[in-house]
Formats: structure tokens, C-alpha cells, sequence
């Protein structure tokens, strides 16, 4: 006989890509450390660590070097990386908690950088997540 295991999915992971961004709002340390400190808060989410962003340097055409911020929350974590000469955001706000506001998270970025497009990518995490503990 063998034991059945009542799961559920872990939580959503949304993924967005910004293009044709304004340079001066990717470039901005400190619009990327407001946003990763001010959306847990929106969310209704809670922050386990302040949010800390790096400068990353040029490392070859592709990458002409931007912002890295990241977030840890007690749900997971949110994590921004601009590049600016190339009009480019790419972001992860990935949570335990179903019933993400995705519309709203699209629409911060959209907003707060003045994205002309997005590319968007939502991905169910842990679909065989144990209801119960196993030990």
C-alpha cells in the first residue's frame, strides 16, 4: 500500500521583462532601492532584510552594466536588474502567498521606469507541495 500525499502548488514566481525604458529611471540606484523597499509593503508582504542594490559593471557588448537589487521577504524575494544604455529591466517577484496582484506588480514596473513594452512570464512554483508535513 502506498501513502497518498495531498499537495498543493508553492506559490507563483512572475517574471517581467521591460523594454524601451527611460535611461535616466533605469539608471537610478536609488528608484531601484525605493521600489525593492516600498512593493513588499503594496503587496502586503513582509521584508526580512532591507533591500540592498550593487552597481554592476560592463562586462561585454551584451551587458553594458546597470542596477542588481534584491529583497528578501518572509514569502521569498523580489529582485530588479536594469540596464540602462539598453532601455532594459528584467524582474522577479516570486512569493509563497497565491494571488499574486500580477496586473498591479506589471503595472509598478511599467510606471515606475516608463516601460513601452513588457514581456511577462508566470510560473506556478512547487506544483507537488506537500499539504502536510512529511517529518
Amino acid at each position: 500500500m502506498t501513502n497518498k500525499i495531498i499537495t498543493v502548488n508553492f506559490g507563483e514566481h512572475l517574471m517581467i521583462d521591460g523594454y524601451f525604458g527611460d535611461q535616466d529611471l533605469l539608471n537610478s540606484q536609488d528608484l531601484v532601492l525605493e521600489l525593492l523597499n516600498k512593493l513588499p509593503d503594496e503587496l502586503g508582504m513582509k521584508k526580512l532584510s532591507e533591500p540592498v542594490v550593487y552597481f554592476a559593471e560592463s562586462n561585454d557588448k551584451k551587458d553594458p552594466g546597470g542596477w542588481s537589487g534584491f529583497v528578501v521577504i518572509m514569502e521569498s524575494h523580489i529582485s530588479i536588474h536594469t540596464f540602462p544604455r539598453k532601455g532594459f529591466v528584467s524582474a522577479d517577484v516570486y512569493s509563497c502567498k497565491d494571488g499574486l496582484d500580477t496586473e498591479f506588480v506589471i503595472n509598478r514596473f511599467k510606471g515606475t521606469f516608463k516601460l513601452k513594452e513588457v514581456e511577462i512570464n508566470l510560473v506556478k512554483r512547487g506544483t507537488r507541495f506537500p499539504v502536510e508535513n512529511l517529518y
